[in-house]
């Protein structure tokens, strides 16, 4: 996941730019996505794993903030974590296209739960998918 594209804006009230951030109800849409994306992910037997932490907590803290950002919210992941970095980060894993098809269902169930306007719901995964797929660092199993 880069921090390269930006996030789509729109025109709010008296021609304030909304952030998409805002347009989906801010934290918590972001925070619903997460925790039942992480609901999975403690189940997958691939992916679960590759979470060193026993607590799933930190995790999702971290996604959320970052997603947040990306989307136009508060600047809290950069300014506790710096660059996201995200391949580098993910490097010591091995993320192949099971663990990339998996993270997505997880994330797929999540974004339906949250029931967002179709143009909404479509950028999102838009982007969760291009993430996921730049992740891969590996084709063996």
């Amino acid at each position: 996941m880069t921090n390269q594209i930006p996030a789509p804006r729109a025109a709010g009230r008296a021609g304030r730019s909304e952030s998409f951030y805002e347009q989906v109800g801010g934290h918590a849409t972001f925070q619903r996505l997460v925790d039942r994306f992480y609901e999975g992910v403690a189940a997958d037997e691939v992916l679960r794993p590759m979470y060193p932490e026993e607590d799933l907590g930190p995790a999702a803290e971290r996604l959320t903030m970052f997603l947040e950002q990306y989307w136009g919210g508060p600047t809290t992941y950069s300014e506790n974590r710096g660059h996201p970095r995200l391949r580098m980060r993910h490097a010591p894993f091995k993320v192949n296209p099971d663990a990339r098809d998996r993270w997505l269902r997880h994330m797929r169930d999540a974004l339906d739960s949250l029931d967002l306007a179709p143009i909404h719901e479509s950028q999102l995964w838009d982007y969760l998918e291009r993430a996921a797929f730049s992740m891969i660092n590996t084709f063996e199993d």
